[in-house]
């Protein structure tokens, strides 16, 4: 046996006594404090813990073959592309057939952020000359080992996911890394969760990101899927090596509690998304407030229909009097109009509302069938002209009517559905500065909800109402645009 085949024995022995213990490999495969690493003592007191995380898992055998997942939430500047590359290194050193699979909201992430930092950790490790590194993967450098030994880099499609649907290495390793994991399309972490369930295999998930959007699976982490999820939110400025006086310029500009410094420094979801055109600060107040009868029971009622415009969607049925929103039916799809028109008109028989908007994707026959049995139901195309020269359309115009009522008290029913909605649109910029939001389409992709729910309440906003003053005898309902309406009630 050569020298060169014994010494690399020894390497391969020593380093398989941190199979399952991340954390002592990282502090001693690498030469802290000396040669590249001459300005870091060992690893970063917050990348120590998660690789404590998992070597805690690991070390535990009724735990280890369960999967383990850890969401990092952190301002900029705090080394996360440096711990990917240690976890990475110390899993396809320690483990024969490892398989990883990293993506990241863009291409350009991948190939100028993480891939490097990934490369420039294995380079520094003994096992260095076990793996080839290349533009977007990492592979072993042992003849045959080639396609089952490796890591890639994918960037991440909601119309392409076969590269998650395949993560299955039963009986081995598998390591899941999101970079930047608000970004990532809601439908590429159902398809990941979906994928992980081989036995007797160790799982790690792993997602970092700053927290930039208030919505969507990175945010779910840390919120109603937190039973799930070991999580942490990493602060910049309690972690050594970050710009300090940038962060404190950014603080002085911005404030401490704005969203600007919450993302970037703070580790924490901002009140609203960048893009998110209703807050979530709003949406939370008005679904926790009360109101009095006696403070909305002046006020005119308007219903309002939102028919579904695909399979999985709602029919929502919804009325709004002043201040107070309540949904009164849904219903999947139904293209019966007749039977639609039936249901609508019997509630307004009980309701005895002074306005019935109904959306004309869908509806124009639920109204017709309304004209014939006596009712004055109001179409409103969303895409129409606006009233309101700062809004592109009318779809804009009544959901921006429908955030300043958020802002000025209006109630929201206990409905979560519905809350999740009312945050999911996201503004498109415009050079003219006019509302515009994102088409349903867009929302999908990014696999938000179809807002059917929240859009009945933003038709209660179509055009001003006034209450009746006298009882009609027939069931026949106002025309819109009465003198001296007030939207608000």
């Amino acid at each position: 046996m050569s020298q060169k085949h014994q010494a690399e024995l020894e390497l391969a022995k020593k380093v398989s006594k941190y199979k399952f213990d991340p954390l002592s490999f990282v502090k001693r495969a690498y030469s802290w404090g000396s040669g590249k690493l001459a300005d870091s003592p060992g690893p970063r007191a917050w990348q120590e813990d998660i690789l404590g995380t998992i070597s805690n898992h690991l070390d535990d055998p009724a735990k280890r073959y369960q999967p383990l997942q850890v969401a990092v939430a952190s301002g900029h500047g705090i080394g996360k592309s440096a711990l990917i590359g240690q976890i990475i290194n110390w899993a396809m050193s320690t483990h024969t057939d490892c398989k990883v699979v990293m993506t990241a909201n863009t291409e350009n992430q991948l190939s100028t952020k993480t891939m490097p930092e990934v490369a420039k950790w294995f380079s520094l490790s003994p096992t260095a000359n076990w793996f080839k590194a290349n533009a977007t993967s990492i592979h072993s450098s042992f003849k045959g080992r080639e396609r089952t030994w490796r890591l890639d880099a994918v960037t991440w499609s909601e119309n392409n996911t076969e590269a998650f649907a395949g993560l299955h290495n039963k009986g081995k390793i598998i390591i899941l890394i999101f970079d930047e994991a608000s970004s990532i399309s809601d439908k590429v972490w159902d398809v990941a969760e979906g994928a992980l369930t081989d036995e007797n295999t160790i799982i790690i998930w792993l997602v970092f990101g700053n927290p930039t959007r208030n919505t969507g699976k990175f945010k779910d982490c840390f919120g109603k899927n937190r039973h799930r999820w070991v999580t942490s939110q990493i602060d910049s400025r309690t972690v050594d090596g970050t710009n300090k006086e940038k962060i404190e310029a950014w603080i002085n500009d911005y404030g401490l509690d704005s969203d600007f410094v919450k993302v970037r420094v703070r580790g924490m979801f901002p009140s609203a998304s960048l893009k998110q055109f209703i807050s979530t600060e709003d949406v939370d107040k008005a679904y926790d407030r009360k109101i009095d009868q006696k403070d909305y029971d002046f006020a005119p009622k308007i219903i309002s229909l939102d028919p579904a415009w695909e399979g999985g969607d709602e029919l929502v049925i919804g009325m709004r009097q002043g201040l107070k929103f309540s949904i009164l039916r849904t219903l999947m799809k139904n293209d019966n109009d007749f039977d639609i028109a039936g249901i609508l008109a019997r509630i307004c028989d009980e309701e005895k509302p002074d306005a019935v908007f109904v959306d004309g994707g869908f509806g124009t026959g639920i109204v017709s069938y309304g004209k014939t049995l006596g009712y004055k139901w109001q179409i409103v195309w969303f895409s129409e002209a606006s009233t309101d020269i700062g809004c592109i359309n009318k779809r804009a115009e009544m959901w921006n009517l429908m955030k300043i009522w958020l802002k000025e008290g209006g109630c929201l029913p206990a409905d979560p559905n519905l809350q999740q909605e009312l945050i999911g649109p996201e503004t498109v910029a415009r050079l003219d500065g006019k509302i515009q939001l994102e088409a349903k389409k867009d929302m999908k992709a990014r696999g938000q909800r179809s807002p059917n729910r929240a859009d009945a309440l933003a038709l209660t906003f179509a055009h001003p109402v006034s209450k009746k003053r006298k009882p009609e005898k027939e069931n026949r309902y106002q025309d819109i645009g009465s003198q001296g309406s007030d939207w608000m009630g």
